[in-house]
C-alpha cells in the first residue's frame, strides 16, 4: 500500500526530529518540507523535500504537519491547508491558544501526542475510560527564573541543541503558560487563578491536595503546573474514581484515596507525534484543539521596561516580554503574547505590567483578525455552552484520508 505523504512546516528541532522518524515508518513519507530560510541544504533534510513554496507543499501532501513556533506564519499556511481540504497535525500550542479557536470548524486541526498539551489529552481519554474524574491536569517543571540573562539562555541553548527563543520561553514559564492554556481551553477546564498555582513541592505526592482542593473550590477541573525536581518531563492527572473502587485501587498501588495520581512520566515530542497521525488516518479524530470559545489566554507581561518606539521581533522566548494565563472575560482588550512579533510600543509599560492591545502597533495579520474575531465571541457569550461539541470532534470539512 502506497505511503501516506505527509508536507512539513519548519526546519527545526521537532521537525528534523519527526523527519527522522517518519522516513524509518512504515506508513508515511516526508513529501514536502516547507521552510522560509535558504532551501538547499539544509542539515537533517534531503534537498528534493525541500520547498518555499507553499502552493507546492499542499499539492504534495495528504497530511500537513505544522510545528514551525510562528504562530502568524502558521496561521497563513494553515487556512491555505483547510481550504485545500487537508487534515493538520501541529506541535505548536501557542498557535492554537492564539488562533486556534478560529479555525475549528474549518477543518481537523488537531495538536498532536509529544509535547506536554497532547500528553495530558492523551491519558484524559485513557482516564476516562478508566472511569476516573479528572480533577487537575497538571504539567511538570523543574525549573523557573522569569527573567533569565541573555547570557544564560545562549549558553543553555548551546548546550542543549534548541533556539535561543526556545530555551528562554521554557525557562521563563512562556510555554509552560501556553500548553496549560491550551488543555483549559481544550478540555473544558478552568485555571485556579491569573499566572496558575505552580506550587513548589518536593515530591508529586506532595502537591496533590494542594491541586485536589483548588479544583474542589472551583467546582471545576484545572489546568495547571508543579515546580519540582521529582518527576522530570512528567505530565499527571489527579483523579477521583467511585467509592467502589477504593478497596481495588488500594490493592492495585494506586493509594487509599480520595485522590488519585495517572501519571505519564515523559513526553517525547516528536517521537510521539506519529501516533496522531496514525489516529487522524484511521479515525479521523481529533486529540486536542482550543475549543470554540475559549475561556483562557496568555497575555504578554513586559519583563523589563519599555519605551515608545521599542521594537519587539518576537514575544515568546523573548527579553521584553513573558507570557501568563489569564480569564479572557476578565481581561478584555490584552495583548496575546502569540501576537507580538515586530510589535512597535506606542507607551511606556512598566515592568510586570500586561500590556493591552493599545499599547502596541501590530502588522495586519490573519492571526490578529483572527483573534479579534476570537475575543469578540467570547465577549459575547461569558460562558460556555453545555452543548459546546467535545474538542476531539470531527469537522465536517475534513477529507478522509484515502
Amino acid at each position: 500500500m502506497p505511503k501516506i505523504k505527509l508536507g512539513i512546516i519548519g526546519t527545526g528541532f521537532i521537525a528534523k526530529g519527526l523527519a527522522g522518524v517518519v522516513r524509518r515508518s512504515s506508513d508515511f513519507e516526508v513529501s514536502a518540507v516547507l521552510t522560509r530560510r535558504e532551501a538547499a541544504g539544509l542539515d537533517g533534510f534531503h534537498d528534493k523535500e525541500l520547498t518555499c513554496s507553499i502552493d507546492e507543499l499542499l499539492g504534495r501532501c495528504e497530511i500537513v504537519v505544522e510545528c514551525s513556533g510562528d504562530t502568524l506564519h502558521a496561521t497563513t499556511v494553515i487556512d491555505r491547508a483547510l481550504k485545500a481540504r487537508l487534515p493538520v497535525v501541529t506541535m505548536n500550542s501557542e498557535w492554537h491558544v492564539t488562533v486556534g479557536s478560529y479555525f475549528r470548524n474549518k477543518g481537523l486541526v488537531t495538536e498532536a501526542e509529544g509535547d506536554q498539551g497532547g500528553c495530558l489529552a492523551a491519558l484524559h481519554e485513557e482516564a476516562l475510560v478508566m472511569g476516573f474524574r479528572p480533577l487537575a491536569y497538571i504539567n511538570v517543571k523543574g525549573f523557573l527564573n522569569h527573567t533569565p540573562t541573555r547570557q544564560e539562555m545562549e549558553y543553555y541553548a548551546g548546550k542543549q541543541g534548541i533556539s535561543l527563543d526556545q530555551v528562554t520561553s521554557f525557562t521563563d514559564g512562556t510555554k509552560v503558560q501556553i500548553e496549560q492554556a491550551h488543555v483549559a481551553n481544550g478540555l473544558g477546564c478552568a485555571i485556579a487563578r491569573t499566572g496558575l498555582l505552580g506550587p513548589a513541592v518536593e515530591s508529586v505526592k506532595e502537591s496533590v491536595p494542594i491541586l485536589a482542593a483548588a479544583a474542589e473550590k472551583l467546582d471545576s477541573p484545572i489546568a495547571d503546573y508543579i515546580l519540582t525536581k521529582d518527576a522530570p518531563g512528567a505530565v499527571f492527572i489527579v483523579a477521583r474514581h467511585d467509592e467502589e473502587q477504593v478497596g481495588a485501587l488500594n490493592y492495585m498501588k494506586m493509594g487509599e484515596g480520595p485522590y488519585y495520581v495517572i501519571k505519564k512520566p515523559y513526553h517525547l515530542c516528536h517521537l510521539e507525534m506519529i501516533k496522531t497521525l496514525r489516529r487522524v488516518v484511521s479515525d479521523n479524530t481529533a486529540l486536542l484543539d482550543n475549543g470554540d470559545v475559549p475561556t483562557v489566554s496568555v497575555a504578554a507581561i513586559a519583563k523589563r521596561e519599555l519605551l515608545p518606539g521599542s521594537k519587539i521581533t518576537r514575544g515568546v522566548g523573548s527579553f521584553d516580554v513573558r507570557g501568563e494565563c489569564l480569564r479572557i472575560t476578565e481581561n478584555e482588550g490584552h495583548l496575546p503574547i502569540g501576537l507580538v512579533q515586530h510589535a512597535v510600543l506606542k507607551r511606556r509599560v512598566a515592568p510586570g505590567d500586561v500590556l493591552s492591545m493599545d499599547d502596541v502597533e501590530l502588522p495586519d495579520s490573519l492571526a490578529l483578525s483572527a483573534w479579534r474575531s476570537i475575543e469578540r465571541r467570547v465577549m459575547e457569550q461569558s460562558t460556555l455552552s453545555p452543548d459546546t461539541v467535545p474538542a476531539a470532534a470531527l469537522s465536517a470539512a475534513f477529507t478522509p484520508i484515502r
